[in-house]
């Protein structure tokens, strides 16, 4: 007991015995500044700076942006970035896709890259005839009152929508003798009227000039995409008064007429028209006289 006594009595003589820091000049060995210090002081002193850095380190990182370069945190600004990029590249790849789609269709027209569709006429006609027969086509009371109802109201109603709603008629781009005619096997999608150069080329319809370049085969070739899924083609011409993305009315002067591009062996206009990606005959639906 005596013994452990003495220990615990020198060992608190040591924490508590005083010592002097002296800061003295190297030179003159004047004293600058003193401390008179205790074990003890010294070790509450390091103590509580460790405590107060520990603390001050983590407040900094924690409410600072510094927290973002700890590895494996994840920020929530970062988070909503990602999602945001991710909902921005999957709509841009869909639009990409369109494009693509969309400009596949116009190769076609310009280098007349179709294939036809084999189909047996007889037997889809058959087959409409067995679905109809199957079907009880006779109207119902209410049938026939509804529709009573909806003629009455119709006689009598003035506003726009009881007009009809075709109203979608092609303008000859030009006038004049036709030297070669739609031929579909054997890859001519167009027909080519003979003019003379310099012949105003006007516009079968409203709608959007999509392409106005200038080809080695075809020469000055524009494009138009009317309503409907219809698009106009007018090539070998002279010159061109309308740029891509422009608006034209039904008549309006698009070019004039030439002989230009390697395919061309006079003044004529290379007529096309294109319905949904297919060709139809423009004879059909226009007269060049």
């Amino acid at each position: 007991m005596t013994e452990n006594k003495k220990t615990k009595k020198k060992f608190k003589k040591k924490l508590l015995h005083k010592y002097r820091l002296v800061i003295l000049n190297e030179d003159t060995f004047e004293e600058r500044l003193s401390f008179k210090l205790t074990r003890l002081n010294v070790f509450v002193l390091l103590s509580l700076s460790s405590i107060l850095l520990i603390t001050a380190t983590t407040i900094l990182i924690a409410f600072t942006s510094l927290r973002e370069y700890i590895p494996g945190y994840s920020s929530t600004a970062l988070k909503k970035q990602a999602v945001e990029l991710n909902y921005k590249t999957d709509s841009l790849q869909q639009l990409i896709a369109v494009n693509e789609r969309y400009y596949s269709s116009i190769k076609k027209v310009l280098q007349g890259e179709i294939s036809s569709v084999d189909f047996n006429r007889d037997s889809i006609i058959e087959e409409a005839k067995q679905f109809a027969s199957q079907i009880d086509l006779r109207p119902s009371k209410e049938d026939s009152l509804l529709r009573e109802k909806v003629a009455k109201e119709d006689k009598y109603n003035l506003f726009e929508e009881a007009t009809s709603k075709i109203n979608f008629v092609l303008f000859p781009p030009v006038t004049g003798n036709i030297s070669e005619d739609y031929d579909f096997e054997n890859k001519h999608y167009a027909v080519d009227i003979i003019v003379e150069s310099n012949t105003p080329v006007k516009s079968t319809a409203d709608g959007t000039v999509i392409f106005a370049e200038w080809t080695v085969e075809t020469g000055n070739v524009i494009i138009i995409e009317h309503r409907n899924g219809l698009i106009s083609v007018y090539k070998h011409n002279e010159s061109l008064t309308k740029s891509q993305g422009e608006l034209v009315k039904s008549g309006e002067v698009i070019a004039t007429s030439g002989n230009t591009g390697e395919l061309s062996s006079g003044p004529h206009l290379h007529f096309e028209l294109w319905k949904d990606g297919y060709p139809i005959n423009p004879t059909n639906f226009i007269d060049f006289n």
